[in-house]
């Protein structure tokens, strides 16, 4: 093993192009109720502290997201031990989206 992949930063753009013409699964790794509270729409939850890297789907092009980037990269690491192939995430995360005057659901 050469050590960890490198991971990819994705911007608000590459989220926003890869939801609308749905190329990529935008997994939230943050908790339920931050969840609940609000998320960017088409997000799927999958909590970091339930995180179960074999529950993600096989198919698609994953990225994962939260809310300020720190997060995701666990989330990439948790996946890349158990086996998966997961590199990229939303850097600047919810916040970002936020600050962004995005649409949230």
């Amino acid at each position: 093993m050469n050590g960890p992949v490198p991971v990819i930063d994705l911007n608000r753009d590459d989220i926003k192009k890869g939801l609308s013409d749905g190329s990529i699964l935008l997994v939230d790794v943050r908790e339920p109720q931050e969840f609940a509270a609000g998320h960017i729409p088409g997000a799927v939850s999958h909590p970091l502290s339930t995180f179960d890297a074999e529950s993600l789907p096989a198919d698609k092009r994953i990225v994962f997201s939260c809310a300020a980037g720190v997060r995701s990269l666990r989330a990439i690491e948790f996946a890349q031990a158990a086996g998966r192939d997961l590199r990229e995430h939303y850097k600047g995360g919810f916040k970002d989206w936020i600050t962004a005057g995005e649409p949230v659901e």
